[in-house]
């Protein structure tokens, strides 16, 4: 099993094709050779996982029109080219035009797999970044809480599909700061009533004396102070979604009047007698175990089992904990942009101390955290060490996060570990080695 690739190497003197191709097969590396450029270019595609290595003197496509022509095709791809001495000049503007590296003829052997090693690095973690917003765009466009490899957040995913596609109300349980709003939000945004409006209401957030109010509506006259009618946020909803936060907050005397709209789909406005159709989805969220509250009369067991139609659990952050650091990473990279500040390199270090923390708050405490660190305010939880300030030591940073993450996610099982990073046995024992990450620190207790 190779460690990544392929790489597709590019020069027109056979035993330098040779002895690249021993080299790199040596090392673990996939490699495809070719003795032109123009062969090399059609297997390039937006989706190709591997790299370019091409010589730059060359009959015919040269070295620098490859680099042109690759980057046409995908501007986000490596490409290293070996150059011989009297080419550094244009090895060097050739770096300014998005070549990603250059290696001088003539080239340890150490020295080309070196190179070839941290942009195959570079090249997964753009493809795994594409791989993730092609997964969660369609359902959640920007609503990054609901991002993640992880099975939990799959699981939550395919739930939101599926549901989606019904018009079942739903359930969706999980601690403060997990997503469930933007999980109501993912759910709307796929369903068929996605271009009519989606009403949030907070429960925990309205008034005593107006809720009722506040959903139902009230003609004028119905109580001191209302001189016109006003509809409610019901109303409002129409042909749309409903979505009551913290529903478990609602007093037992509202609970009642909620139940007969979710099972009529309708509602009489306060100081009224006619009934108003509805054509809404309810989605309720709550943080409470509501079937606890159920049992101990604080909450109505007979609206719980009608709103939980369909009941969607998130998942802590504790729970998805290779999720952490890509989630961290992506709300750095949020509040830099909304200060107007360059993005932060985050060191591995700091990612595998944050992967640590089991973020009670969840994603809004972590998205919280990011913000300290874009603004310089840590508070001793992430330790500010300083970034390293060439390329080859950001990606190895953010290769050994990512190991980190896995073993992790593993609980510390080598084999599922390589078999999910997609690398060779051997290859993941050399990595734990390179970068310090023994096997024990990452076994659960009792595993």
């Amino acid at each position: 099993m190779t460690e990544a690739g392929p790489i597709l190497f590019v020069d027109d003197e056979e035993p330098l094709r040779i002895a690249a191709q021993q080299t790199l097969e040596l090392a673990d590396l996939g490699c495809l050779c070719f003795d032109r450029a123009a062969s090399a270019l059609d297997h390039l595609t937006p989706d190709f996982p591997g790299i370019v290595v091409s010589d730059i003197r060359m009959p015919g496509m040269d070295g620098t029109a490859l680099l042109r022509a690759a980057l046409q095709k995908d501007p986000e791809v490596p490409v290293i080219l070996v150059t011989g001495h009297g080419d550094l000049e244009l090895a060097v503007s050739m770096m300014r035009e998005g070549a990603y590296d250059f290696i001088e003829k003539p080239y340890a052997p150490e020295r080309l797999v070196d190179a070839v090693r941290r942009a195959l690095a570079m090249r997964r973690l753009t493809i795994e970044n594409r791989q993730l917003r092609s997964q969660v765009a369609p359902l959640i466009g920007s609503k990054d809480g609901l991002r993640g490899f992880s099975r939990e957040m799959e699981t939550v995913r395919k739930q939101i599909t599926a549901v989606a596609a019904s018009d079942a109300d739903v359930l969706i349980v999980g601690d403060t700061g997990t997503g469930k709003g933007l999980a109501a939000q993912a759910l709307h945004a796929a369903s068929a009533r996605a271009d009519r409006p989606f009403v949030a209401i907070n429960c925990a957030a309205l008034p005593a004396d107006m809720i009722e109010s506040e959903l139902f509506g009230h003609e004028a006259g119905a109580f001191a102070g209302a001189t016109r009618a006003r509809a409610g946020k019901f109303e409002h909803a129409r042909r749309g979604t409903v979505f009551l936060d913290e529903i478990d907050s609602l007093p037992l005397a509202l609970q009642a009047k909620l139940l007969h709209a979710v099972e009529t789909r309708s509602i009489n406005r306060l100081g009224s007698h006619d009934r108003i159709d509805l054509d809404v989805r309810f989605i309720a969220a709550s943080k409470s175990d509501l079937e606890a509250a159920a049992a101990q009369g604080t909450f109505r067991g007979d609206l719980l089992y009608r709103l939980n139609v369909v009941t969607i659990r998130m998942p802590p952050l504790a729970a998805r904990r290779e999720d952490i650091p890509m989630l961290f990473l992506t709300f750095v990279g949020q509040m830099a942009d909304r200060y107007g500040q360059p993005v932060p390199q985050v060191p591995g270090a700091v990612l595998d101390a944050i992967a640590a923390r089991n973020w009670p708050g969840n994603a809004r405490e972590l998205r919280n955290a990011a913000e300290r660190y874009v603004l310089g305010l840590p508070d001793g939880s992430e330790q500010v060490i300083a970034a390293p300030g060439t390329l080859s030591e950001r990606v190895a940073e953010h290769e050994r996060a990512l190991v980190a993450a896995s073993l992790a996610a593993n609980a510390g099982r080598l084999k599922d570990t390589y078999e999910a990073l997609g690398i060779s046995r051997k290859a993941l024992y050399e990595k734990m080695q390179r970068y310090g990450l023994d096997r024990e620190s990452f076994v659960e207790p009792d595993t």
